[in-house]
Protein backbone atom coordinates (compact mmCIF):
# COMPACT_ATOMS: atom_id res chain seq x y z
CA UNK A 1 0.00 0.00 0.00
CA UNK A 2 2.53 2.83 0.94
CA UNK A 3 6.15 2.48 2.54
CA UNK A 4 5.08 2.47 5.73
CA UNK A 5 2.01 -0.24 5.60
CA UNK A 6 2.86 -2.84 3.21
CA UNK A 7 0.39 -6.11 2.68
CA UNK A 8 0.83 -9.72 1.57
CA UNK A 9 -2.05 -11.54 0.46
CA UNK A 10 -2.14 -15.35 0.43
CA UNK A 11 -5.54 -16.72 -0.44
CA UNK A 12 -7.79 -15.83 2.97
CA UNK A 13 -4.70 -14.17 5.10
CA UNK A 14 -3.82 -11.24 5.19
CA UNK A 15 -0.19 -10.00 6.15
CA UNK A 16 -0.14 -6.34 7.89
CA UNK A 17 3.52 -4.92 8.08
CA UNK A 18 4.43 -1.65 9.93
CA UNK A 19 7.54 -0.42 8.50
CA UNK A 20 8.56 2.88 9.67
CA UNK A 21 12.33 2.06 11.44
CA UNK A 22 13.58 5.62 11.49
CA UNK A 23 10.50 6.21 14.48
CA UNK A 24 11.14 2.72 16.18
CA UNK A 25 7.98 1.61 14.25
CA UNK A 26 5.44 4.28 16.31
CA UNK A 27 2.42 5.30 15.08
CA UNK A 28 1.32 8.85 14.26
CA UNK A 29 -1.56 10.15 13.11
CA UNK A 30 -1.47 9.41 9.32
CA UNK A 31 0.05 5.75 10.05
CA UNK A 32 -2.77 5.30 12.68
CA UNK A 33 -5.23 6.12 9.21
CA UNK A 34 -3.24 4.03 7.22
CA UNK A 35 -3.68 1.10 9.30
CA UNK A 36 -7.14 1.98 9.99
CA UNK A 37 -7.75 2.12 6.42
CA UNK A 38 -6.30 -1.63 5.57
CA UNK A 39 -7.62 -3.37 8.79
CA UNK A 40 -11.24 -1.50 7.87
CA UNK A 41 -10.69 -3.33 3.99
CA UNK A 42 -9.88 -6.90 6.08
CA UNK A 43 -13.34 -6.67 7.90
CA UNK A 44 -15.19 -5.67 4.85
CA UNK A 45 -13.68 -7.99 2.28
CA UNK A 46 -15.74 -11.31 2.60
CA UNK A 47 -12.66 -13.46 0.82
CA UNK A 48 -10.47 -12.12 3.93
CA UNK A 49 -10.34 -14.58 7.15
CA UNK A 50 -7.37 -14.26 9.16
CA UNK A 51 -5.06 -11.27 9.28
CA UNK A 52 -1.30 -11.03 10.74
CA UNK A 53 0.56 -8.17 12.25
CA UNK A 54 4.22 -7.61 12.19
CA UNK A 55 6.95 -5.58 11.63
CA UNK A 56 9.64 -5.04 8.84
CA UNK A 57 11.90 -5.05 11.83
CA UNK A 58 13.75 -6.94 13.93
CA UNK A 59 14.33 -4.64 17.05
CA UNK A 60 11.15 -3.02 17.06
CA UNK A 61 7.36 -3.98 17.03
CA UNK A 62 6.03 -0.82 18.05
CA UNK A 63 7.09 1.86 19.88
CA UNK A 64 4.04 3.34 20.56
CA UNK A 65 2.57 6.93 19.63
CA UNK A 66 5.04 8.93 17.97
CA UNK A 67 5.46 11.31 20.94
CA UNK A 68 8.06 13.38 18.80
CA UNK A 69 6.37 14.05 15.52
CA UNK A 70 3.15 15.16 18.23
CA UNK A 71 5.44 17.53 20.04
CA UNK A 72 6.64 18.83 16.82
CA UNK A 73 3.08 19.99 15.05
CA UNK A 74 2.62 22.08 18.29
CA UNK A 75 5.36 23.90 17.75
CA UNK A 76 3.74 27.38 16.77
CA UNK A 77 3.99 28.01 13.18
CA UNK A 78 4.19 24.21 12.16
CA UNK A 79 1.68 23.10 9.45
CA UNK A 80 -1.45 22.01 11.07
CA UNK A 81 -1.92 18.03 11.67
CA UNK A 82 -5.31 15.78 10.40
CA UNK A 83 -5.82 14.63 14.36
CA UNK A 84 -7.75 11.79 13.65
CA UNK A 85 -6.82 7.92 14.08
CA UNK A 86 -8.92 6.53 11.81
CA UNK A 87 -11.90 4.32 12.30
CA UNK A 88 -10.58 1.70 13.82
CA UNK A 89 -8.24 4.07 16.76
CA UNK A 90 -4.86 4.32 17.17
CA UNK A 91 -3.39 1.69 15.54
CA UNK A 92 -6.57 0.80 13.54
CA UNK A 93 -7.92 -2.29 15.51
CA UNK A 94 -8.11 -1.11 18.87
CA UNK A 95 -11.29 0.25 18.57
CA UNK A 96 -12.71 -0.66 15.19
CA UNK A 97 -16.39 -2.22 14.78
CA UNK A 98 -17.39 -5.31 14.11
CA UNK A 99 -14.03 -6.93 13.70
CA UNK A 100 -14.92 -10.18 13.58
CA UNK A 101 -11.86 -12.04 12.13
CA UNK A 102 -8.99 -13.76 13.99
CA UNK A 103 -5.98 -11.47 14.24
CA UNK A 104 -2.75 -12.77 15.07
CA UNK A 105 -0.02 -10.53 16.78
CA UNK A 106 3.59 -11.13 15.36
CA UNK A 107 5.69 -9.52 17.95
CA UNK A 108 9.49 -9.25 17.13
CA UNK A 109 11.14 -6.75 19.07
CA UNK A 110 10.00 -4.30 21.55
CA UNK A 111 6.12 -3.79 22.09
CA UNK A 112 5.78 -0.32 24.12
CA UNK A 113 3.04 2.02 25.16
CA UNK A 114 0.63 1.40 22.44
CA UNK A 115 2.72 -0.86 20.48
CA UNK A 116 2.02 -3.34 23.60
CA UNK A 117 -1.59 -2.12 23.53
CA UNK A 118 -1.94 -3.27 19.58
CA UNK A 119 -0.53 -6.53 20.32
CA UNK A 120 -3.64 -6.98 22.73
CA UNK A 121 -5.93 -5.71 20.77
CA UNK A 122 -5.23 -8.67 18.59
CA UNK A 123 -6.93 -12.09 19.36
CA UNK A 124 -3.35 -14.41 19.37
CA UNK A 125 0.12 -13.01 20.38
CA UNK A 126 3.08 -15.20 19.28
CA UNK A 127 6.55 -13.56 20.28
CA UNK A 128 10.40 -14.08 19.62
CA UNK A 129 13.01 -14.74 22.42
CA UNK A 130 14.11 -11.10 22.69
CA UNK A 131 11.56 -9.36 22.24
CA UNK A 132 10.12 -7.56 25.40
CA UNK A 133 7.09 -5.53 26.53
CA UNK A 134 6.07 -2.53 28.54
CA UNK A 135 3.92 1.25 29.25
CA UNK A 136 6.20 3.82 29.78
CA UNK A 137 3.30 6.28 29.82
CA UNK A 138 3.83 6.65 33.57
CA UNK A 139 7.01 8.06 33.06
CA UNK A 140 5.97 10.91 30.18
CA UNK A 141 2.95 11.58 32.51
CA UNK A 142 0.22 10.06 30.65
CA UNK A 143 -1.93 7.47 30.47
CA UNK A 144 -2.07 4.21 29.12
CA UNK A 145 -5.88 4.02 28.31
CA UNK A 146 -6.27 0.61 26.89
CA UNK A 147 -4.19 -1.19 28.86
CA UNK A 148 -5.50 -0.08 32.04
CA UNK A 149 -8.93 -1.04 30.70
CA UNK A 150 -7.84 -4.31 29.29
CA UNK A 151 -4.64 -5.74 31.07
CA UNK A 152 -5.92 -6.72 34.47
CA UNK A 153 -8.32 -9.01 32.33
CA UNK A 154 -5.41 -11.12 30.95
CA UNK A 155 -3.00 -11.51 33.48
CA UNK A 156 -2.88 -11.27 37.71
CA UNK A 157 -4.26 -7.84 39.05
CA UNK A 158 -1.22 -7.12 41.05
CA UNK A 159 1.18 -7.62 38.25
CA UNK A 160 -0.69 -5.47 35.58
CA UNK A 161 -0.79 -2.77 38.27
CA UNK A 162 3.11 -3.02 38.77
CA UNK A 163 3.56 -2.62 35.11
CA UNK A 164 1.11 0.37 34.87
CA UNK A 165 1.96 1.85 37.98
CA UNK A 166 6.31 1.47 37.34
CA UNK A 167 6.55 1.43 33.07
CA UNK A 168 9.04 -1.61 33.69
CA UNK A 169 9.44 -3.71 30.83
CA UNK A 170 8.76 -7.65 30.96
CA UNK A 171 10.51 -9.96 28.19
CA UNK A 172 8.44 -12.24 26.38
CA UNK A 173 9.36 -15.04 28.62
CA UNK A 174 7.85 -13.60 31.68
CA UNK A 175 4.76 -12.30 29.25
CA UNK A 176 4.63 -16.16 28.30
CA UNK A 177 4.63 -16.85 32.71
CA UNK A 178 1.49 -14.70 32.46
CA UNK A 179 -0.69 -15.81 29.65
CA UNK A 180 -0.21 -12.97 27.68
CA UNK A 181 1.67 -14.57 24.83
CA UNK A 182 0.42 -18.01 23.20
CA UNK A 183 4.14 -18.77 22.30
CA UNK A 184 7.86 -17.75 22.86
CA UNK A 185 9.69 -18.67 19.90
CA UNK A 186 13.61 -18.25 18.55
CA UNK A 187 13.21 -14.90 15.79
CA UNK A 188 14.48 -17.28 12.77
CA UNK A 189 10.94 -19.77 13.29
CA UNK A 190 8.49 -16.63 14.91
CA UNK A 191 7.05 -15.77 11.25
CA UNK A 192 6.76 -19.67 10.20
CA UNK A 193 4.86 -20.92 13.47
CA UNK A 194 2.50 -17.50 12.71
CA UNK A 195 1.41 -18.54 9.25
CA UNK A 196 1.20 -22.28 10.06
CA UNK A 197 -1.74 -20.80 12.68
CA UNK A 198 -2.97 -18.22 10.64
CA UNK A 199 -3.53 -20.84 8.03
CA UNK A 200 -5.24 -23.65 10.59
CA UNK A 201 -7.33 -20.88 11.23
CA UNK A 202 -8.13 -19.83 8.08
CA UNK A 203 -9.36 -23.22 7.37
CA UNK A 204 -11.68 -23.10 10.10
CA UNK A 205 -15.71 -21.99 10.26
CA UNK A 206 -15.22 -18.10 9.51
CA UNK A 207 -18.85 -17.69 11.29
CA UNK A 208 -18.41 -19.50 14.09
CA UNK A 209 -14.96 -17.48 14.59
CA UNK A 210 -17.32 -13.73 14.32
CA UNK A 211 -20.01 -15.77 16.74
CA UNK A 212 -17.07 -16.12 19.09
CA UNK A 213 -15.46 -12.67 19.23
CA UNK A 214 -18.74 -10.93 19.12
CA UNK A 215 -19.98 -13.18 22.22
CA UNK A 216 -16.42 -12.31 24.09
CA UNK A 217 -17.05 -8.81 23.84
CA UNK A 218 -20.63 -8.49 24.59
CA UNK A 219 -19.92 -11.05 27.87
CA UNK A 220 -17.40 -7.89 28.75
CA UNK A 221 -20.11 -5.99 29.86
CA UNK A 222 -22.74 -8.62 30.78
CA UNK A 223 -23.11 -11.32 33.69
CA UNK A 224 -22.89 -15.11 32.65
CA UNK A 225 -26.77 -15.82 32.92
CA UNK A 226 -27.56 -12.68 31.00
CA UNK A 227 -24.51 -13.48 27.91
CA UNK A 228 -26.10 -17.31 27.83
CA UNK A 229 -29.70 -15.91 27.83
CA UNK A 230 -28.74 -13.45 24.34
CA UNK A 231 -27.02 -16.10 23.18
CA UNK A 232 -30.12 -18.46 23.06
CA UNK A 233 -32.54 -16.08 22.03
CA UNK A 234 -29.99 -14.93 18.97
CA UNK A 235 -29.38 -12.03 20.28
CA UNK A 236 -26.16 -11.42 19.07
CA UNK A 237 -25.94 -10.89 15.23
CA UNK A 238 -23.30 -13.26 14.57
CA UNK A 239 -24.64 -15.66 16.67
CA UNK A 240 -27.70 -15.04 14.95
CA UNK A 241 -26.25 -15.74 11.41
CA UNK A 242 -24.72 -18.50 12.45
CA UNK A 243 -27.77 -20.64 14.38
CA UNK A 244 -29.38 -20.34 10.72
CA UNK A 245 -26.22 -21.16 8.36
CA UNK A 246 -25.47 -23.16 5.84
CA UNK A 247 -22.13 -23.85 7.53
CA UNK A 248 -23.74 -24.88 10.70
CA UNK A 249 -25.57 -27.80 8.66
CA UNK A 250 -22.47 -28.30 7.28
CA UNK A 251 -20.69 -29.25 9.83
CA UNK A 252 -22.69 -31.67 11.27
CA UNK A 253 -23.10 -33.45 7.88
CA UNK A 254 -19.53 -33.34 7.82
CA UNK A 255 -19.14 -35.04 11.23
CA UNK A 256 -21.65 -37.68 10.56
CA UNK A 257 -19.96 -38.86 7.37
CA UNK A 258 -16.49 -38.81 8.94
CA UNK A 259 -14.94 -36.19 6.36
CA UNK A 260 -13.77 -33.00 6.31
CA UNK A 261 -16.45 -29.87 6.65
CA UNK A 262 -16.35 -27.38 3.64
CA UNK A 263 -16.54 -23.61 4.78
CA UNK A 264 -18.34 -21.43 3.18
CA UNK A 265 -18.82 -18.80 5.39
CA UNK A 266 -22.73 -18.47 4.47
Amino acid sequence: MTDIISTRREGSILEVTLNRPKFANAIDWETSRLMSKTFKGFRDDQDLRVAILKSASDKHFCAGWDLKTTAAAEIPGAAPVNKDFGVGGFGGIQELPHLNKPVIACVNGVALGGGFELALSCDLIYASEHSSFGLPEIIAGTLADAASSRLHKRMPWHIAMELLFTGRRMDAAEAHRWGLVNEVLPKEKLEQRVWEVARLLAAGPPLVFAAIKETVRVAEALSFQDTMNRVKRRQIATVDTLYGSDDMLEGSRAFAEKRNPVWKGK
